[in-house]
Parts: structure tokens; sequence; C-alpha cells
């Protein structure tokens, strides 16, 4: 450890090359290319899938301890914050299995789509940049993200040839956990081989908390939230060999993390992963073809659950492995697509520490086989997009009923450009998603979020009925976007807590709370708005924002953990090296309660800002920055987090630090 901060010091206070500063003088939005997007489309462009890039600066100020963390004030995106380790991203009130995260454009292969005290296996310090994505785009990866998808890009594996070192290095420091985080990444070339290597650092102790922790109950007051510390380090390589034709590599990666569960009773969490991935591109393959991929992925995760005298509980494990190839063809006959394949096949286990018995979820394999079609075609004035996977998932489980899953979705839409720099656009889409291993087959404790889980082999495939419309302007200083958002879902899976407690052993009178796992219809409505200013150009830019979302089990009230209506604005200047800003944030009082839920959630105001300055070092670019979040110190309680009543977010943070690009 003492090593990588050293390196990571190092790199801070004396790169040898230099990036130059570069002022921007247009008052143009910024072209990000969307790595997946199947065509590689502009950020701009993904009327029929509506993305948000997340990079450079925008990315570094938003940065924060976990993936749901960095996403949570994105249009349309909230938070399961479940402490500082363990938070991910939900998407129009859509989170778990419905949510697909991906590193690169492979699957993360962690668990945390199972349970929210799982922490996303991605390191966020390192990344180039973050994607968020939805519509047809989404079915290359997965017919079961239907709230959309996450994907995280490093460039581990490098597909394109660095005329001299280049890379990035930071250190920062917040003042409400002490938290001290270093990360440095690095791309050279020696010959035809790109290699690149990237690492961070970050080490936070208990996060300090505005005001009383239980919700109604002032004599809790603790000053510092207990368990809350987040701890982790990573570690990554990667070699390929690029020529006129293409490229193909190898990567390696290693994560370590700890982190606190900071429930009533406390507990912690070890985790790690390995990943070794495999990425080749070719250039027209063959006669009327533009691009072969193919991709492959290997990972081994684990994790152990802790009590407070840290003693393993349970010992969660995953390898899985996944294949993908895609194959983007020229137009013809004005359509230009992409199809191909993908494979995945894990092992997945959940075992009692102690005995080695799989007390909570059986010893199950997951196998899955799928075949996708994404094309687009521009009709006049009207662009269209359109996409169809099959899927077929198995499930297979020691001493359980085994099921077999066939999926079918598809997707639809186009873009009406009516005017010159305005659009209308329309999405209709049906996905359908199996059931996760934990939600058919679980049948015991799991002591991190202090419940008795309870799951059906019997359910049904999950099927959901998905419009979208979207009326935005593109192009000028001012631009905005509304979208509005219907999906209906059939035999929805969703945990409901029932009113008793039950031991270890499901009996009657113990510490767990009953969550047994059931099927219903639902319907999640909702809309967002963005107006904003001269996003990225000189002097001042100005974004105001609204988003809201309702999910309810027809006939049966809310859904549970639904997000809050919000509203806000963002201010920015930047000219020459200066750059700063502020945020405001509203979340109203959130009052939507499913039948078993008995705590609505305050609203809060969130207040925050950041400056920052970059100046030549002999060749070198050099940034200083300063962040302040929750300037209020408002007491935060999201209502998307299982810990809503008894671990409120960390009071106000200011966090200093540098960086470099060279």
């Amino acid at each position: 450890m003492h090593a990588q901060r050293t390196l990571l010091a190092s790199a801070v206070l004396s790169a040898l090359t230099s990036v130059s500063f570069a002022q921007t003088t247009d008052k143009s939005l910024q072209t990000v290319t969307v790595t997946a997007a199947p065509f590689s489309s502009n950020e701009g462009d993904q009327i029929l899938a509506p993305a948000k890039i997340l990079s450079g600066d925008e990315l570094r100020n938003k940065l924060g301890g976990s993936l749901g963390d960095t996403l949570s004030h994105e249009l349309g995106v909230s938070s399961s914050s479940f402490g500082a380790g363990a938070s991910r991203p939900i998407i129009r009130g859509l989170e778990g299995a419905r949510v697909k995260v991906l590193q690169n454009g492979m699957a993360v292969s962690d668990v945390s789509g199972l349970s929210n005290d799982h922490a996303v296996a991605t390191d966020g310090p390192t990344a180039k940049q973050i994607e968020i994505l939805r519509g047809p785009a989404a079915l290359l990866y997965g017919s079961g993200a239907i709230g959309g998808l996450v994907n995280v890009v490093n460039d581990r594996i490098p597909t394109t040839l660095a005329t001299q070192p280049t890379g990035e290095a930071e250190m920062r420091y917040g003042t409400v956990d002490m938290a001290k985080n270093g990360s440095l990444s690095a791309d050279t070339a020696a010959g035809p081989i790109g290699l690149h290597v990237d690492s961070s650092v970050r080490n936070a102790n208990d996060y300090r908390i505005p005001g009383e922790r239980i919700k109604g109950d002032a004599g809790s007051n603790t000053g510092t939230l207990p368990q809350s510390f987040s701890r982790q380090n990573s570690v990554g390589v990667g070699a390929s060999f690029i020529q006129d034709w293409g490229h193909i590599g190898v990567s390696a990666a290693q994560i370590n993390s700890r982190y606190g569960i900071p429930t009533l009773e406390g507990s912690q969490i070890e985790q790690k992963q390995n990943r070794y991935d495999l990425d080749a591109l070719v250039n027209a393959p063959f006669s009327g073809f533009e691009t072969f991929k193919f991709k492959l992925g290997y990972t081994d995760y684990s994790h152990s659950e802790l009590d407070l005298q840290n003693v393993p509980q349970t010992n969660f494990a995953n390898r899985s492995m996944e294949t993908r190839a895609e194959l983007t063809h020229a137009p013809v006959a004005g359509f230009h697509g992409t199809f191909g394949f993908q494979t995945e096949n894990t092992h997945f286990s959940a075992l009692n520490a102690t005995n080695g018995a799989p007390d909570t979820v059986p010893v199950t394999r997951s196998t899955s086989s799928a075949v996708f079609l994404v094309e687009e075609r521009d009709l006049g004035a009207v662009h269209m997009n359109a996409g169809l996977r099959l899927e077929s998932v198995k499930r297979s489980p020691v001493g359980n009923l085994e099921r077999t899953f066939d999926l079918t979705s598809y997707s639809v839409g186009g873009l009406w450009n009516f005017t010159p720099d305005y659009g209308f656009g329309a999405t209709g889409s049906i996905a359908q998603r199996a059931p996760s291993a934990d939600e058919l087959y679980s049948g015991g404790p799991h002591d991190a979020t202090a419940t008795f889980d309870v799951g059906n082999p019997n359910f049904a495939k999950e099927t959901s009925r998905n419009l979208e419309l979207t009326l935005q302007k593109t192009k000028g200083l001012i631009r905005w976007k509304a979208n509005l958002f219907e999906t209906k879902a059939r035999n929805f899976v969703y945990g409901q807590v029932a009113g008793n407690t039950v031991d270890e052993n499901g009996n009657p009178g113990g510490a767990l709370r009953e969550r047994i796992f059931s099927q219903g219809d639902a319907t999640i409505r909702g809309g967002e708005a963005e107006v904003t200013y001269n996003a990225h150009g000189n002097g001042i830019s100005l974004r105001a924002f609204a988003d809201t979302s309702h999910g309810s089990l027809d006939q049966a009230g809310s859904l549970p953990l639904q997000p809050a209506t919000r509203y806000g604005v963002d201010v920015g200047y930047h000219e020459g090296p200066w750059r700063g800003g502020a945020s405001l944030l509203r979340a109203e009082r959130q009052e939507r309660l499913a039948s078993f839920e008995t705590s609505d959630t305050p609203g809060y105001t969130l207040l925050d800002a950041n400056l920052s300055y970059t100046w030549r070092v002999g060749s070198n670019d050099v940034t200083w920055f300063a962040n302040a979040k929750n300037l209020l110190n408002q007491t935060v309680r999201v209502s998307t987090s299982l810990l809503k009543d008894v671990a409120p977010l960390p009071g106000r943070n200011m966090i200093v630090g540098l960086r470099t690009r060279f």
C-alpha cells in the first residue's frame, strides 16, 4: 500500500510530459463518443437511447465514494445509498437486476444487483467517462436492462497508440470522513504495442452527520455514523497490439475493498474481485461489413459479510465467463445495423462461513445465450432505430427446481426533426427479464440487511412494456429537453417486508425482518426536463432541471423505496485557467409508501460548490481544486435507501486536491 501511495504522489508532483490546457472559445457542446452505443454515436445523437456522459472536469467534480453517489444528481438517476461503501444507481425508480452495470462494455459480474448492501466492483477514480444509456442500444447488453445501463469506461485495453507517455494523476482529501484518495492512469507505446496501467487508493473513516442518527430520536446524535467507513484499492494493467486493421488486447485487474454497513446492528463487508478481459476489433473484416468486435471477460468475485468482531458470517462468491461478438454492416437499402451474440456462464454461492451450508441461497449455476440486432435508418426528416434480442436463461440450483426462461425483447423508435435544431421522438419497447437466483431460491438469513429472505422457484418471467416521448432543442446557446415515460410491468418482482420477525432459522421472535419476494403487476410513470445555457463555453453557464417518477403496484399501493421529486439549478463559470460553479438541488418530501412501509422521507436542500485553477509547471498542467458538498449541513435521508431512517447522508464536506495531466 505504501508503494502505491508513493507512486501516486510522485506522479502528481513530477509528471514529465503534458497535454496543453485548452481554452474553449466556441459556444457548442463538446463532442463525446458513447462507447456503449451500437454505432459509437455522439452524446447529442442519442435521442432514441437517451444518454448522459460524465467525463473530464465534470466527472472529477461529481466523483463520489461509490458509483451511485457519483451519479445521484443526474437527470432521472438516484442512489440506493446503503452507507458510503455500497451505493448503486437507480434509474427512473428501477434498480438491482433491472439496471445493468458494465465496465468497458462488459458486465461487472459482481453481486451488487442482488442486494443493496453489496458494492459495485468497479473503480470510479480511474474512469475516463461514465455513460448512462437507455432505449434500443440497451438490448445489446441484456433483456433485463429495463431501467437502462451504466457503462464505466477506463480504456484499460488501449485502442490507439500514444505518441508519448500520457496520463492523469490525482490526490484529494475530504474533511467529513478524513478521506484520503489517490489515483493514477497512464498510457504509453512500445512500437505497435499500446500499454496501460492504472491504480487507486481510498481510505475514509466513519463520516460525520449533522443531526440525529435515528429519525425522530434526538438522543441518537452520535456526531459520526458508526460503520460508515470505506477503504478500497485497485490496480489494472493492459496491453494491445494495434495496427491499421484494428487491434487485439488483454487486461488484468484487481479490486479490494472493505466497508461498513451502518444498520443499527452493524456489520462489515470485505470484497475482492480479479478480472481478466480480451478485446479485439477488425476494421472492414470483409466486403459489406464495417467492423467485427469480439470481447471475452472472466471474473472471480467474492465477499465476506463480517460481524463487528470481524468474524465471517456468510461468504458470497460469483465466477463468471462472458463472451460477446458484434458485426456492424455497411448500409444496405438505407439500413445500418449491428448484430451479434452473447453468452454468459456464472457460478454463484452464498455459504455459511462456519459450516459451508447454503443457508440463504443454494449454489446456483446460471447460463444464458442471446442473439441481438440493432438497426437504424433515415426516412427523410425522421430517423428510425430498432432493436431485437432473443435470449435463453437457465438457473440450475443444487437441490432445487431448475428453471429455463425464453426471453424476447424488442424496441422501436423514431426522431422527427420537424424544424432545424428541434426534434420530437418516441420510443416503444417490450423487455423481458428472468428472475435472479436470490428471487427464485432464497430461503435463509441475510445478516448485512438484517432480513430473512424467502424466494419462490415458481416465479414467471417479468415482462415490461415501455413508452417514452421526447421533445428537445439540440443546437444554440440555449438547449433543452423534456421526457415523459411509462413502464407497465407484468409479474414484477419485489421484496415485501412483513411485519413479523424471525431468527436465523426462520422461527418467530428473532431479530430478522422477514422479506418475502413477491410478484405483481406494476406501473411506473414519470417525467424529466432540463434547460442549459452555454453548457461548455467560456463565461457563465446555467442549467435548470427537474425529475419525478412514481411506481405503484396495480390496486395495491406504491412500490417500495420510491425516489422523491427533485428540481434544481446549476451555475458555472469558466474563463482561462479558472473554473467554478455551484448547484442547488431540492428534493421534496416523499410520502408515497408501500403498504408495508411505515415512514415517509423529509424533504431536503443540497448546496454544492466547486472551484479550480490550472497552471503550467514546466511542460505540465497542474490543477488545484476545492469542492464543497452539503454546504448547508442538512440532515439528508434519501427515500430510495433501505437505511433512510437510521443512516443519513454525510454532513458538510470540504474536498481539496491536486491533479495533473501529463
